[in-house]
């Protein structure tokens, strides 16, 4: 089994104009993931784009860890991008660029028959920023009771949680889903109205705008 899952991820949120996405897609499909894919620590790579949500593009990393960002290899590709990279990378084309870093928090051992798994078809972000004071509650309703129930909802394949090593804000989460229809089903509906996190954990987080967003992979290209 070639190994595709980590305990890191790199994750690049950008919106980029209607009139680049030709040329943006086209560089991360033959260029850019294989590129840095061939860096040591980089397992799998996926560029979505949100349907629900934002930013409007979203480039996912799967990191062997987050050491993976501090090999020569990819310093080396980091700091002299290709001429394509400077023309239409998300430092360039892009707006309101978001580039964070994170390690894995739960599940806090990956199952390791599941490591071989490719890209998710779709995938639902969600970025908190949680107060200190309730945190211990936060992380203890979403493993315990958030996260078992929402992985008996049909077409939910996977949930995991991340803490931020690097950006803001500090807690990710990732639903890895069938379809992008997942979450507008009678099933998650009526699951999301049952869920008591607010009242259990006693306070609120916040989501920085467009989260939690929903995505649907383009790269690599999806059959339906």
């Amino acid at each position: 089994m070639v190994k595709k899952k980590g305990s890191g991820l790199l994750m690049v949120f950008t919106n980029v104009d209607t009139e680049y996405d030709a040329d943006f897609n086209a560089w991360y499909l033959q260029e850019h993931i294989p590129e840095r894919l061939s860096a040591p620590g980089f397992l799998d790579a996926g560029l979505y784009q949100a349907v629900k949500g934002g930013p409007r593009y979203l480039a996912v990393y799967e990191l062997e860890s987050p050491a993976a960002m501090e090999t020569t290899e990819y310093k080396h590709m980091s700091e002299n991008p290709t001429e394509w990279t400077k023309r239409v990378g998300p430092m360039t084309v892009g707006r309101g660029t978001v580039r964070n870093v994170y390690t894995q928090i739960s599940p806090a051992e990956s199952d390791p028959d599941t490591m071989g798994r490719g890209m998710a078809p779709a995938l639902q972000i969600g970025r908190m920023e949680v107060p200190p004071e309730i945190e211990d509650k936060y992380n203890d309703y979403y493993d315990n009771v958030r996260t078992p129930g929402n992985l008996k909802n049909p077409g939910c394949l996977y949930v995991r949680r991340y803490h931020a090593v690097l950006g803001v804000p500090k807690y990710l989460t990732m639903y890895e889903f069938e379809h992008e229809k997942v979450p507008e089903s009678v099933a998650w509906e009526e699951h999301r109205r049952q869920d008591t996190m607010h009242d259990y954990i006693g306070g609120n987080y916040s989501h920085p705008p467009g989260s939690p967003g929903v995505y649907r992979r383009i790269i690599p290209p999806r059959p339906f």
